[in-house]
């Protein structure tokens, strides 16, 4: 029993604050907004890969931001990326907090040989049939994107679960592009990986409110701490875990729990 719940107790309880935030309401405050404008399938992977890369900090500067970098790349970053010369991706500008136009710049160098060598970001991501998880994978994609030529100031920009790290970003990332449901909040649009491998995108809020509800004992948000978050939330869920992160992160930023 955790905070006078019962495990059961706290499923429903868990559940119905999921629910309660798993709704097309919450994208009008959220960064996941700006890859709702689009329709085509690049378009909505790329615009969510480079909006998550750039999700520290506070939400109107991220989306802000983020709405800037579509604008640069004429709001069709999937059309621009394949078919923009060297010389216009040297004159690419961007600045959020650290991420800056040496960074930007490689991201669409690499996105672009992503695209054109792998065929997408979905390839680049695909686990194996024997994974549980998606940390190989993204240690993998991590090694893809800075295969040769890379500045080493951007590598900080992509994080690596195997060197420790929680991986917030792109486990949000990858919610967005593997979750499906009615609700219409994550996009679903990648068939081939199951929701039951994603981990929760964990952070500073979803962490406290984990510890609070007793779903986890570490505390630092790294690598360890995914991992026994992983458990907990596939006991309560086993084929759709990360939806409680809407729970978690609902009840930290707009409930102050």
């Amino acid at each position: 029993m955790v905070n006078g719940l019962t495990s059961s107790e706290l499923k429903d309880f868990l559940n119905e604050k999921s629910f309660q935030y798993n709704q097309k309401s919450f994208i009008e405050s959220d960064p996941i907004q700006v890859p709702h404008v689009f329709t085509k399938k690049e378009d909505i992977e790329i615009a969510s890969f480079l909006t998550s890369i750039i999700a520290w900090g506070q939400r109107k500067t991220i989306i802000r931001n983020s709405y800037k970098m579509m604008e640069i790349l004429d709001n069709s970053p999937h059309d621009f990326i394949l078919n923009s010369s060297e010389k216009e991706i040297e004159k690419l500008h961007i600045i959020h907090r650290t991420f800056n136009p040496i960074d930007f710049r490689y991201f669409v160098k690499t996105l672009k040989r992503i695209y054109l060598s792998h065929g997408g970001l979905e390839n680049v991501f695909m686990p194996n049939n024997k994974e549980k998880n998606m940390h190989l994978s993204v240690h993998n994609f991590k090694n893809i994107f800075f295969k040769k030529n890379f500045p080493k100031r951007t590598t900080k920009h992509i994080s690596d679960p195997l060197k420790g790290s929680a991986c917030k970003r792109i486990n949000m990332f990858l919610r967005w592009m593997v979750r499906s449901d009615k609700n219409g909040v994550d996009f679903g649009i990648w068939k081939q990986i199951s929701p039951s491998i994603l981990s929760c995108p964990l952070d500073i809020h979803s962490g406290n409110v984990a510890r609070k509800l007793g779903l986890l004992s570490r505390s630092q948000n790294d690598h360890k701490a995914v991992l026994e978050l992983d458990i907990k939330l596939r006991s309560l869920d086993i084929k759709d875990p990360v939806k409680y992160d809407f729970a978690l992160f609902g009840l930290g930023v707009f409930e102050g729990f």
